[in-house]
């Protein structure tokens, strides 16, 4: 009883605060707007300044959807990946599917010139899709999930050499324009486009939901979740098929983000004590959404027309959850 109202406790705040966090995004800005012009424009009875419904309708309030849906779903494939591999430091992009992305993108940006936002999503798609089916390949002759780990590791390190090779014979403005891409950005996906991001990131989460079972008879190891009845072979290809979806069409859309995906789950254990996913993933999704919202109103630099890069704020809240973690490793259970 004790543990259900903890975790109510948890929830509500949670909730609070992402509800809190979202209308600040709404807010706050390098534009100040009245808060009441704010809901008028929302309930589309503004008849003020143009430009007000233009800032609020097609920059913040996307922008803010954006963020809630792409900490949502770094967090969840996070806590996917952590649990399948039973290691606390692992992340969306430890099996190389931010790499493939990455990949895509550098091929689009630097050495074709139709370097359209279209095009740029679909590479990542078809960069982050053809490393999930290598892994998937990998993971139905692999049983040992540290090995197939590993595998996904040098996928990724080979992705990554591919990319400096492309960058040392690209041309500096390609480089350049490249390089912003890689710094994360939520304020990418326009009113138009933020339905295909959303309805592909909702997927990636619901799916992740159906998997809550399976993952607490991982907890158990393999061996004992096998039992118990559980295929291990397809339900690590359900999670590895999530955890690909959810980071690409992040990645895709907003960018490679780093830090969300691996702090977040820690954060939300040691909210709860708990590594029971029935209440640690709905946890993590909202927690996930809540550190995003935070992120990117701390890119607005106050009083200036400035917006710092994603990536220089996340390691901000990630790295101290992270140090904090590996000190106290023994004096946390994680996996049990």
């Amino acid at each position: 009883m004790k543990v259900r109202s903890k975790y109510i406790t948890v929830y509500i705040c949670l909730g609070v605060a992402l509800l809190l966090l979202f209308c600040g995004g709404l807010l706050y800005g390098a534009v100040r707007i009245p808060i009441r012009s704010v809901l008028e424009i929302l309930a589309g009875t503004f008849e003020g300044r143009q430009t007000w419904v233009q800032i609020v309708m097609q920059s913040r309030l996307p922008q803010t959807i954006t963020a809630l849906f792409a900490g949502a779903s770094l967090a969840v494939s996070g806590l996917l990946l952590q649990t399948l591999f039973k290691n606390p430091l692992a992340g969306p992009s430890i099996l190389g599917i931010s790499d493939g992305a990455y990949l895509g993108v550098a091929l689009v940006m630097i050495y074709f010139s139709f370097n359209t936002y279209l095009s740029t999503i679909l590479a990542a798609f078809v960069g982050a899709s053809v490393v999930l089916l290598i892994i998937i390949g990998f993971s139905r002759k692999v049983r040992n999930s540290v090995m197939l780990l590993i595998i996904g590791i040098m996928v990724g390190y080979l992705a990554s050499s591919i990319i400096s090779i492309l960058n040392y014979h690209a041309s500096p403005d390609k480089v350049h324009q490249f390089v912003l891409w890689g710094m994360g950005d939520f304020t990418g996906v326009s009113m138009e486009k933020l339905p295909w991001f959303v309805i592909f990131a909702a997927c990636g989460l619901l799916g992740s939901i159906f998997l809550i079972k399976p993952l607490n008879a991982l907890l158990l190891g393999e061996s004992y979740a096998a039992n118990l009845g559980v295929r291990i072979r397809r339900i690590r290809v359900a999670i590895l098929l999530c955890t690909g979806i959810l980071t690409a069409a992040t990645t895709a859309f907003c960018g490679p983000i780093s830090f969300i995906g691996l702090a977040v789950p820690h954060i939300a254990r040691l909210l709860l004590g708990t590594s029971n996913h029935k209440q640690l993933l709905p946890i993590t999704l909202l927690a996930g959404a809540c550190v995003a919202l935070l992120c990117n109103m701390l890119t607005v630099v106050p009083g200036s027309n400035s917006i710092l890069p994603l990536n220089a704020i996340t390691p901000i809240i990630g790295a101290p959850v992270i140090i904090y973690v590996i000190v106290n490793r023994r004096n946390i259970q994680y996996f049990n």
